[in-house]
C-alpha cells in the first residue's frame, strides 16, 4: 500500500468516527430538545416552542394622547398622572401582565385636532401601539376615533365627553371611561330644572359645548324647564361681557355653564352680579383652579364628575394616599380618577384575555366588563362602550382650610340614574 493510500484511509476512517460522536450527542439530547429548522429550541417533551415564550414577553405598549400644554394642560397632567397610577395600581406595581411588560408613551396634541391626528399616526404608524387613550379635548379626540377603526386598535377615551364620540361618530373600537355630555346633563337637570323654570345656557364653540348644551336641553325641558337661550362662545375667548350681558338680557330663573379650560369666565360672571338680578348660577364643579374663582358661587347647587372626596372605596383611597405622597400633598383632581379608570379598564381586559392583544378579542371581553375604578364600579355599555358611572348632586360650601368653595355631597347618583341614551343606532 502506497503512503499516499494509506494516509486517505487514515482520514476516512478519523471522519467516521467523528460522525458517530456527533449522532450520539443528538440522540442523547432529544428527550431534552429538539432543535427547529429555524435553529429555535423547542421541548419535545411538553410541544411548548420557547419561540412561544418569548412572544409571550413582548411588550404591550399604549399611547395616550393628551393636552400637555396650552389651556387644557392642567387637564392632560390630570389625566397622565391619573394614567400612570392607574397602571401600578392594576398591575400590583408590576408594569406587566401575563409576563408582558406595559410601555406608556404620551403625546401632547396642543389641544389642536391637526396635531393630535398627526401624533396619533405616529404612534400607529412609528410606534406600533396596540392602545390609543386619549384626549383632553372632544376636537382632539373625534379628529382621532377614525384612526382606531383604520388601523384596528382600541381607543380609549378619556377625558372627551362630546356624545358624538360614542354616538353618531362611534366605531367598535371606541371604548369610554370618561363619561359623557349626556350624564352631565342628567346630573345637571336635576339639580335644577322643573316645571316652568326659565333657563340660560353658556358653552364654549365647538363639540364639547355643542353636545353638552343640545343634552342639557332634552333633560332640563323633559323636566318641565324652559330654556330661553343658547349661548356659545369662542372658546379662545378672554373677555366674556358681552355673551353675559345677553344673558342677563333673557331673564332666566338659572344660568346653566358648561365650561372647560384655563380661561374660564368665573370671574367676569362673579362680577356682573347675576345673583342681584334675580339670575341663580349653576354648573358641574370643575377642577380645583377653577374653583378657587368661585368664592362668590358659595351656596350653588350643581353636581360634579369627581371630587376626592366624595367616592367611598378601596380604590379611590388607594389614589388619594398615593397622589399626596408622591405629590408634594396636592390631592387628585377632576381628570385624574379618569385617567386611573382608563388604565385599569385596559389592564382589567389584558388580565381576562391573558396579555392577548387580538383586537377582536379584546373587544368581546371589554364589551359588557365591569371593572373597579376610582368612581367604584364601572361598566362598558355593550351597545356603545360607554362606561356607566356615579355621578354627585353637591353644593358648593366654604371650607375653612382651603382658600376654595368644596363640592359637598347632596346625593349620589348610580350608574343607572346617570344612564345616556344610545345614540350610535
Amino acid at each position: 500500500m502506497t503512503k499516499l493510500k494509506w494516509l486517505g484511509m487514515l482520514l476516512l476512517a478519523i471522519l467516521l468516527v467523528g460522525a458517530l460522536v456527533a449522532c450520539s450527542d443528538t440522540s442523547d439530547g432529544e428527550d431534552a430538545e429538539e432543535v427547529s429548522a429555524e435553529g429555535e429550541e423547542t421541548d419535545s417533551d411538553s410541544g411548548e416552542d420557547t419561540e412561544g415564550e418569548e412572544a409571550s414577553g413582548e411588550p404591550i405598549k399604549i399611547g395616550v394622547l393628551a393636552s400637555l400644554s396650552g389651556a387644557l394642560e392642567s387637564y392632560g397632567m390630570q389625566t397622565q398622572r391619573g394614567f400612570e397610577l392607574g397602571l401600578e395600581y392594576a398591575t400590583d406595581g408590576t408594569m406587566e401582565v401575563n409576563g408582558r411588560p406595559i410601555e406608556v408613551m404620551f403625546e401632547d396634541t396642543e389641544t389642536q385636532p391637526d396635531v393630535a391626528r398627526q401624533k396619533a399616526l405616529q404612534l400607529l404608524d412609528d410606534e406600533g401601539v396596540d392602545f390609543l387613550v386619549g384626549s383632553s379635548s372632544s376636537g382632539d379626540t373625534l379628529a382621532v376615533t377614525g384612526l382606531a377603526e383604520e388601523y384596528e386598535k382600541i381607543m380609549v377615551v378619556e377625558p372627551a365627553v362630546a356624545d358624538s364620540i360614542t354616538g353618531s361618530e362611534f366605531n367598535k373600537y371606541i371604548f369610554r371611561t370618561s363619561r359623557n355630555s349626556s350624564q352631565d346633563a342628567v346630573a345637571g337637570a336635576a339639580a335644577i330644572a322643573e316645571e316652568g323654570t326659565k333657563i340660560a345656557t353658556f358653552a364654549p364653540d365647538y363639540a364639547f359645548g355643542h353636545d353638552g348644551v343640545a343634552a342639557f336641553k332634552e333633560a332640563a325641558e323633559e323636566l318641565g324647564a324652559e330654556i330661553v337661550l343658547e349661548e356659545f362662545v369662542d372658546q379662545n375667548a378672554t373677555d366674556f361681557t358681552p355673551n353675559i350681558q345677553k344673558v342677563i338680557e333673557a331673564e332666566p330663573d338659572y344660568l346653566f355653564v358648561i365650561w372647560a379650560g384655563a380661561n374660564s369666565p368665573w370671574n367676569q360672571i362673579n362680577d356682573m352680579d347675576l345673583a342681584s338680578r334675580g339670575i341663580t348660577v349653576s354648573t358641574g364643579a370643575p377642577d380645583i383652579a377653577a374653583l378657587k374663582t368661585m368664592n362668590a358661587l358659595v351656596g350653588m347647587e350643581g353636581f360634579t364628575v369627581y371630587y376626592h372626596t366624595l367616592p367611598d372605596n378601596e380604590v379611590n383611597d388607594w389614589l388619594v394616599e398615593e397622589h399626596k405622597a408622591r405629590y408634594d400633598g396636592e390631592v387628585p383632581d377632576l381628570f385624574t380618577p379618569g385617567g386611573m379608570s382608563a388604565a385599569i379598564s385596559i389592564v382589567e381586559a389584558l388580565k381576562q384575555t391573558e396579555g392577548d392583544t387580538d383586537v377582536d378579542l379584546l373587544i368581546d371581553t371589554m364589551e359588557g366588563m365591569s371593572f373597579e375604578a376610582p368612581k367604584g364600579t364601572m361598566t362598558f355599555r355593550e351597545e356603545d362602550h360607554q362606561a356607566l358611572q356615579t355621578m354627585y348632586s353637591i353644593t358648593l360650601e366654604e371650607d375653612d382650610e382651603l382658600d376654595y368653595p368644596v363640592p359637598v355631597l347632596v346625593e349620589e347618583l348610580s350608574p343607572e340614574d346617570t344612564a345616556p341614551p344610545i345614540m350610535n343606532e
